[in-house]
């Protein structure tokens, strides 16, 4: 039996030309894959300090936007849906000045306010439209026997679909562009900073030889374009010429020289900062590098000459505590992290550390104080899977399984590890009393489990006692 020529080269023809389109778009629709996100409760400070007058020029609510970190070297920042702004620490250790990052961030918040992640799906459904229908008419043409003049349709089809997708990305990145302009002049925020970042991307985009003549091909427009067009914005704004309030200046370029010793390796940071540099920021970056490296003695020298100047600075004694533990001296942690969470008005970061200290000292009579603080800390902020992973040891020591589940499966719910939050939920429900508070928060954890379970494989292909059922 023979089967007709034109199917044979008909699907496979489609399926990729169809494949290539729906990956293209993939790319630009995804959501970010899981990376790793820094918290710290200076950094975070700060971001919530600089961004707070561009929240709310942009008509948004402070509390409700958030400023997230992560650890990926490149320069970069994106929204993902809802009211967060996430920002790479490359962009950071790029930034020469807060005023940078600030015009960064006014750029996102126009991604956010206008509500630019669920319309980019209007954008990939006008593209799929173009593309389905240059594959109909491409397989009829196949079908009919014209099988290069039907390549050339399904061809030409994905590249107008795809190209359709990128204009749209494009006039979304610019109105992004002219609404960040708007924020920072209702917030009295110099251009400045927003200018010079443009064009250090401008320079990236030299170094790399892409082509400054045709955006095309491209999700935003190109570096001279946008500079060309801001430029004249900012250059009339009245608040051009205002300086950045010193203050907040120094306090990112201390956050800028940690997170330079957090990442770097130890050795580029001695170049960066070098010890014959006694600043602040300086002695700061070398202290996470010296302590990052193993070298306890002199991260603590460091660490130290940063309490003598400033005494009273809660990050600098949470970092000597935060030394002293990792090198396997919890004990003399304490009084650092104590006065660190005094100082601080309880930072649930840094309380989160004080409690971790104090069960790390395996001394008992430190639990109900270890209780004490992480129940303030995951009260305060809830999104921390270290701090309900302690909390939930001293549950169990304490002989409180039903909550040692619940803080269980709320760490595991974090980590993103739902087999094993789903079972620690189900454990709690059965130990509380049903329908309290907290029997309701183990419900919710199951169910979102359960829902996260099964997107990720079918459900019989599950084992029941896999997942703590009888």
């Amino acid at each position: 039996m023979s089967i007709p020529a034109p199917r044979l080269s008909f699907g496979p023809v489609v399926l990729r030309l169809s494949i290539f389109l729906l990956f293209s778009l993939g790319l630009a629709l995804r959501p970010v894959a899981a990376q790793t996100v820094l918290r710290d409760a200076e950094t975070e400070a700060l971001l919530a300090d600089m961004s707070r007058p561009l929240i709310e020029a942009a008509g948004l609510q402070p509390e409700n936007v958030e400023i997230v970190l992560l650890s990926d070297g490149s320069i970069n920042a994106f929204v993902a849906g809802g009211q967060r702004v996430f920002m790479h620490s490359g962009l950071i250790l790029a930034a020469d000045n807060a005023n940078e990052v600030q015009g960064v961030i006014a750029h996102e918040l126009g991604h956010v306010e206008g509500g630019h992640i669920i319309r980019l799906g209007e954008g990939a459904q006008e593209a799929t439209g173009i593309s389905l229908l240059s594959l109909l008419v491409g397989a009829a043409a196949i079908a009919m026997g014209a099988g290069d003049a039907g390549i050339g349709i399904l061809s030409a089809g994905s590249r107008a679909a795809i190209g359709r997708f990128l204009s749209y990305s494009r006039v979304q990145e610019s109105s992004a562009d002219l609404a960040g302009a708007r924020y920072l002049s209702q917030a009295g925020i110099s251009g400045r900073g927003s200018l010079a970042f443009f064009r250090r991307l401008q320079n990236q985009e030299y170094r790399l030889a892409i082509p400054q003549d045709d955006s095309y091909d491209r999700t935003h427009p190109l570096s001279g374009e946008r500079i060309s067009i801001l430029r004249e914005l900012y250059e009339a704004d009245p608040a051009w010429d205002t300086p950045t309030d010193p203050e907040l200046e120094a306090r990112f370029q201390r956050v800028r020289a940690k997170l330079f010793g957090y990442v770097q390796d130890y050795q580029q940071t001695l170049v960066e900062f070098p010890e014959s540099n006694v600043s602040v920021p300086a002695r700061y970056a070398r202290a996470y590098a010296w302590h990052r490296a193993a070298y306890p003695d002199r991260a603590l020298a460091e660490a130290t000459s940063l309490i003598e100047a400033e005494p009273r600075d809660p990050y600098f004694r949470e970092l000597r505590g935060q030394i002293l533990l990792e090198s396997g001296r919890p004990q003399d942690a304490l009084p650092d992290l104590r006065i660190a969470t005094e100082q601080s008005r309880n930072n649930p970061l840094i309380s989160a550390l004080l409690g971790h200290a104090l069960i790390a000292t395996e001394d008992e009579s430190n639990l109900e104080e270890a209780r004490q603080v992480l129940r303030i800390a995951v009260q305060r902020d809830n999104r921390n899977p270290f701090a309900w992973r302690q909390l939930g040891y001293i549950y169990s020591q304490e002989g409180d399984r039903a909550r040692a589940y619940l803080a269980t499966a709320e760490y595991a719910n974090l980590a993103g590890q739902h087999v094993e939050a789903l079972r620690n939920a189900r454990q709690a429900m059965q130990n509380i009393d049903e329908g309290s508070a907290d029997w309701l928060r183990a419900q919710d954890i199951a169910l979102v489990s359960e829902a996260a379970i099964d997107r990720e494989e079918p459900r019989r292909r599950r084992e029941p006692e896999e997942l703590g059922t009888q």
